[in-house]
């Protein structure tokens, strides 16, 4: 996995995909890769999920470096199914961004320094 620039504990994803589905029942998110580039560049996504089993790699391999330049937090998910379950999707998806967290708000906020954290 050349994309994945860091290591997260079990608790922390789990935590996140519970936050994941949260925002997409109550918030608003983007699905697909095309989308979550669109609004990282844009600066309004809160949170970005990336899934470890992209094939070929090629096609989520830039979005962490894009989310560190706008500064926006992000994470890995170990498979495109487990992604897009969370978000309650019949099928699964590369990567997915929170554009409004919704009633998981608050939630999002403490994740995001965890996350920040986790790669320092």
């Amino acid at each position: 996995m050349m994309y994945k620039k860091f290591d997260i504990p079990e608790e922390v994803v789990k935590e996140s995909l519970s936050i994941l589905e949260t925002s997409a029942k109550s918030g608003r998110i983007r699905k697909g890769t095309n989308e979550v580039t669109k609004v990282i560049e844009r600066k309004t996504a809160q949170l970005v999920y990336i899934a470890e089993d992209v094939n070929p790699p090629e096609i989520v391999m830039h979005l962490p470096l894009l989310c560190e330049e706008q500064n926006i937090a992000y994470t890995f998910v170990a498979t495109k199914d487990d992604l897009g379950k969370a978000a309650g999707l019949k099928v699964g998806s590369a990567s997915i961004a929170i554009v409004d967290g919704g009633e998981a708000k608050q939630a999002l906020k403490g994740l995001n320094k965890k996350l920040a954290e986790l790669k320092k």
